[in-house]
């Protein structure tokens, strides 16, 4: 039979690839790890983070760095920052310190995490916290009580001018403390707007430094210039253009700041959505160093230390989310609908709000036909679905029942399906643990790692959120 669902993916795709392949008994694995034995044991909905693939990904992107030091014989250093705001859980940040970095916060209450960080010895004083965002009292307030407190390398970065007042009054270091700039980008030409509302205008920075920080070295310094583009690292016009302005400010700032030696390049890399995913990671770097590089050779400046704030990429490939399909329904001559045991904009709501697509891919049924299909969650919301993947404009899965006698036996289990790389920003976005959509429960967490002998276990995080749970924050309890 030429029309299963293995030969559609084995004719469109080069398969099996990193991370996925079909194991002998024709089920789905995802990093090696056996999938329907974690269904059989946990049932679904339910969310798996695999805590390996941080570590891969982290060190991934620091020895393409260093490859790319070494071929350009840059001579700054590289450090890689993990944005909390991509996933917040404890057991996320702790995987990724484990790989020598360093973090990015956003907000206030990321100061308290640093510090339970710190009590649990999971971070030490000289772990760089990059300080972005927007910042209310509540937030520079507690940024300066961690550099009065002695950690070394907090570097507040500056959204408007008016920030840098607050650690002026409020931080007593006995030594020069750091300061960044984040540099107001343009945004795409697609875009509503055309400047970003966060940071600095780049025409004005040269004049807020001289006016308001030169001269006062004994109490902080410039040290870095970050930038930010909401797109990320793309090989396009668009982002060659932004870098190449910070660059040349840099340039510009260091011949009269010679105590500024960073850039921060914010925006990550793309994670794979598809099967068809491609993107040249090691050139990309490449050419991000060698055009510094280039610019500061030119401009007769020391090349600086480069930082990324990779989130999505360090921990999105970490996770999937696994469903059964419960049932279908012919709507109409066009369209067959299934349906999932949960919904897509509780669990997965980057599909609903901003359209994303995640990598879709059955866990069984390899072996049956394939046909158009609709996923449909279970909220009463005609959003709640998800009808195209990033590859095409339209989802293919498996039938649900097959007429081959020899598969007979795989129509007694329901379909399962799985969205992978499903790990950055799904759970701060659907707001975990608190009230969702039609009361739709959020599903079971379950992490996969090693143990200390290198076997692979499986322990339950979160157990599926209750109605009690929903009940007390509603105060019906």
């Amino acid at each position: 039979m030429n029309n299963t669902y293995t030969s559609l993916v084995n004719q469109t795709f080069h398969f099996p690839q990193e991370g996925f392949e079909v194991s002998d008994n024709g089920y789905l694995e995802f990093n090696g790890v056996d999938i329907k034995k974690l269904i059989d044991k946990h049932g679904t909905p339910l969310k798996l983070t695999y805590l390996p693939k941080i570590g891969m990904q982290i060190n991934k992107a620091k020895n393409m760095f260093a490859n790319a030091f070494k071929k350009h014989k840059y001579e700054g250093q590289y450090f890689y920052c993990y944005c909390t705001k991509s996933s917040h859980f404890s057991f996320i940040v702790e995987e990724a310190l484990k790989h020598n970095i360093h973090l990015e916060t956003s907000y206030a209450y990321d100061i308290e995490i640093i510090n339970r960080l710190y009590q649990r010895r999971k971070i030490n004083k000289e772990t760089f916290i990059i300080c972005n965002g927007y910042k209310q009292k509540q937030y520079t307030s507690r940024i300066a009580k961690l550099i009065n407190s002695g950690f070394k390398n907090v570097v507040p970065i500056l959204d408007n001018k008016e920030e840098l007042q607050a650690y002026k009054r409020s931080v007593r270091s006995s030594t020069p403390f750091s300061l960044g700039i984040r540099v107001a980008a343009e945004e795409e030409p697609n875009f509503p707007f055309y400047t970003s509302r966060l940071g600095i205008r780049a025409k004005d920075i040269l004049e807020f430094y001289v006016d308001e920080i030169e001269g006062y070295e004994d109490k902080f310094q410039l040290k870095m210039l970050h930038i930010f583009l909401n797109k990320g690292i793309k090989d396009d016009i668009y982002y060659w253009s932004e870098l190449n302005k910070i660059i040349n400010l840099y340039c510009q700032l260091k011949k009269i700041c010679p105590e500024l030696d960073s850039i921060n390049i914010g925006g990550g890399f793309p994670i794979k959505h598809s099967l068809g995913f491609e993107y040249d990671y090691q050139f990309m770097i490449n050419e991000i160093v060698g055009n510094i590089k280039k610019a500061c050779k030119k401009a007769k400046v020391p090349m600086p230390n480069l930082y990324t704030e990779f989130g999505s990429y360090t921990v999105g490939e970490s996770m999937a989310h696994i469903y059964s399909v419960i049932g279908q329904k012919i709507q109409n001559d066009r369209e067959c609908w299934y349906m999932i045991d949960s919904s897509f904009i509780t669990t997965l709501p980057d599909t609903w709000g901003i359209g994303e697509k995640f990598l879709m891919l059955p866990v069984n049924k390899w072996d049956n036909e394939y046909h158009r299909v609709v996923l449909g969650g279970i909220t009463c919301d005609s959003h709640d679905y998800y009808d195209s993947e990033e590859h095409i404009n339209e989802v293919f899965l498996p039938k649900l029942t097959t007429t081959d006698k020899k598969e007979e036996e795989s129509n007694k289990e329901p379909l399962y399906v799985g969205f992978f790389h499903t790990g950055a920003y799904q759970d701060q976005i659907s707001g975990y643990g608190g009230i969702k959509h039609c009361l739709i429960p959020s599903p079971k967490h379950v992490i996969v790692e090693y143990d200390k002998n290198g076997k692979l276990i499986d322990w339950v995080y979160a157990k599926e959120q209750t109605a009690q749970s929903m009940l007390k924050i509603l105060g019906y309890l």
